[in-house]
């Protein structure tokens, strides 16, 4: 339940180990490097942008060859892959890999060029398919399409608008190019686009006969060819054949290199975790035979650095606490259970400097109130079972995933307890089951009270709740102000509002507004009723005149205790808030009543258990995923918005180790 401690240390070890070192603090993963200002000591950095980048387009390659085996060999993956984590190879198969890196980048390279290849050829494939496509018009030409004609004649092959017709042809010769003999026109093809037609005149005349066909709009096609356009046909399907057949031995060539796939992702990763070395060497002071490395460790892995540093290389360790105004990066620390609700805080924002870490407290809160939300044990079953399940069967998921489903395990079991409370298994799934098919109704009695038929009861208590939660995060403030030593703050900021508070909830409790929304009256002692008033009296008292104590103008001081006192307002909106613990909890219990209901609509028999058995686990599926987004969304905002406004203000940087963030498996060495 705490933030860890940092510690600063410094490396200075001879330069000819500066690779080793990086390498084990970089599988060890407990290092932040903080970078350095060489010059301030005397030393200089080196440039290995050069290198770094070498590395990152290695890295790349072998990426690409497995996006080229993944087009043409996909490696199958189960609905649960996401789950299964990087795969953890041993050290000798990961040394023999990389030992013949080699070989695999240049099997890498094979993929790559061959894909390149595939791709070529399917380009030049549509490139002829469109050629004979354009071609197709003009099949019944004898010549080729280039012919250029006798001695005496030429050919003019070409096309005009659609709806053009040889009439319109030889009108517009005799209009454009009236002393012009021997015209000859062929129609070769007439579609609803163009006409298609060969035109043959004097040699002597082409240029007067093409200027007027132009004038009409004759264009000359794009594609010519010394051959006919039906053996011009025969020729690119034919040039098509042997490309697709290439094609085909490209891809038989590719999926035989399936089996290198392992290799190429082990490759990826060794080069993406050389470019972050060498990104890190070019930060390092150096000098001309020794280096310094620098950074933030948690206190607790600062001897494991010691031995597996200082004991093997020759080198001087220098451990030293920060510095009053440093803000070092955060790593979180709590038990077992609240280190899996670490996210959520996280999401929220990590501690900065000497700010109190709310997981562990914030916790017990989540998972209380998710399960009085969600407040079914059946739905609180299937979460807990399979969230149990997988965690077991994917011991190699992410941490982050793991953290998650852990997570809503615990609250599983929380929603499955207070299911047991309010009686709530699949709704009544028991009553309908039984009342329907035996004619008997069996009830399972709540062990505490139902809600849908008490749902004051459950508002009194959720709003107890409520107020239980807020006044832990007064407290959570007043914990952070003794500990910074501003005890004047903590009387003012704290001790003022609970007596207010407090004072509050004791003259409400008698009053008989509370007693028309309890249905029941609660009388305290005229002692006790007294000490309530003076309890409210001294904290309105104590907030007007000690709310704006920063200011020495008394008329200032007077309106921002008055303004200090206008935010019950917001007390009490946020004790209002937790009135969605009753709604969200009879919301699970209806949609599940109306389920069960809708099931029994069939009737009895055979055809009556099959219809309900259907709409019993489709309902009941769409239940838990509303009921279930609706607990986790509103749990999250009773703890960001109540709980963590009264005393949290987060903004802590995250600590982010030099370790090896591999892709695709795991090498990293346990601590």
């Amino acid at each position: 339940m705490a933030v860890m401690q940092m510690q600063k240390v410094s490396i200075c070890a001879l330069k000819k180990d500066r690779k080793a070192i990086l390498e084990k603090l970089q599988s060890m993963g407990v290092m932040e490097i903080k970078r350095m200002n060489p010059e301030e000591i005397g030393f200089q950095t080196e440039n290995t942008m050069n290198e770094k980048q070498s590395f990152e387009r290695s890295a790349q390659v072998a990426e690409q060859a497995l996006e080229v085996l993944e087009i043409y060999v996909p490696e199958k993956h189960s609905i649960f892959s996401s789950l299964e984590g990087k795969k953890l190879i041993a050290d000798d198969r990961y040394e023999e890999i990389t030992g013949r890196k080699e070989a695999v980048m240049e099997t890498a390279k094979r993929l790559i060029a061959l894909n390149k290849e595939t791709a070529e050829h399917k380009a030049a494939i549509l490139k002829y398919e469109n050629q004979i496509e354009s071609m197709r018009p003009w099949m019944s030409l004898g010549v080729p399409m280039n012919y250029e004609g006798t001695a005496k004649t030429s050919m003019l092959a070409g096309t005009m608008a659609g709806g053009t017709t040889l009439e319109d042809v030889y009108a517009l010769l005799a209009e454009r190019a009236p002393e012009a003999e021997a015209v000859d026109v062929q129609v070769i093809a007439s579609e609803k686009e163009a006409l298609y037609l060969v035109v043959f005149c004097l040699k002597s005349q082409e240029s007067l006969v093409e200027d007027a066909l132009r004038s009409g709009g004759f264009a000359k096609p794009s594609q010519m060819s010394e051959l006919t356009p039906a053996k011009e046909k025969v020729a690119l399907e034919d040039e098509i054949r042997k490309l697709n057949d290439r094609i085909d031995e490209i891809k038989k060539e590719i999926k035989e290199s399936a089996d290198s796939r392992e290799d190429l992702k082990v490759i990826s990763d060794y080069y993406r975790l050389r470019a972050e070395k060498y990104e890190v060497l070019g930060t390092l002071a150096q000098s001309r035979s020794t280096f310094i490395v620098s950074g933030y460790v948690a206190g607790k892995y600062v001897p494991a650095i010691e031995i597996a540093i200082g004991e093997r290389f020759n080198c001087v360790i220098d451990v030293e606490d920060l510095a009053e105004d440093e803000e070092a990066p955060v790593l979180l620390s709590n038990n077992p259970i609240a280190e899996k609700m670490e996210g959520i805080t996280e999401s929220y924002g990590l501690p900065h400097k000497g700010e109190f870490d709310p997981t562990a407290i914030m916790s017990f809160f989540y998972i209380f109130f998710f399960g009085m939300m969600l407040s079914d044990a059946g739905y609180g079953a299937i979460i807990a079972i399979a969230c149990f399940v997988m965690l077991k069967k994917y011991p190699r998921m992410s941490k982050s995933m793991n953290k998650s489903l852990s997570m809503f395990m615990y609250c599983g079991i929380s929603t499955v307890v207070w299911g047991v409370l309010f009686g709530g298994y699949f709704g009544n799934v028991v009553d309908v089951i039984s009342q329907n098919f035996f004619g008997k109704t069996v009830t399972v009695p709540a062990l505490w009270f139902v809600p849908l038929n008490e749902p004051t009861k459950l508002l009194i208590y959720s709003l107890a709740f409520g107020i239980v939660h807020l006044l832990v995060g007064l407290g959570l403030k007043g914990y952070m102000l003794v500990k910074e030593g501003r005890m004047l703050d903590f009387f003012c900021d704290v001790i003022i509002w609970y007596v207010l508070l407090i004072g509050l909830i004791l003259m409400l409790i008698p009053s008989s507004v509370f007693t028309s929304i309890a249905q029941t009256q609660i009388v305290f002692p005229p002692a006790l009723h007294t000490l309530s008033k003076a309890m409210v009296i001294a904290g309105l008292l104590g907030l007007l005149l000690m709310s704006g104590r920063s200011s020495k103008n008394p008329v200032l001081r007077l309106a921002l205790g008055a303004y200090d006192i206008y935010n019950l307002t917001g007390w009490l909106s946020d004790v209002l808030s937790y009135s969605r613990l009753l709604a969200l909890g009879l919301a699970t219990g209806v949609i599940a009543q109306v389920v069960n209901q809708m099931g029994s609509l069939f009737g009895k028999g055979i055809v009556g258990a099959i219809g309900f058995a259907l709409v019993f686990v489709i309902g009941h599926a769409l239940s838990l995923a509303i009921n279930l987004l609706g607990a986790y969304v509103h749990t999250n905002r009773l703890q960001y918005v109540e709980f963590f406004g009264k005393f949290y203000e987060g903004g802590g940087r995250a600590f982010v180790p030099f370790e090896s963030d591999t892709k695709y498996v795991d090498i990293k060495e346990e601590i």
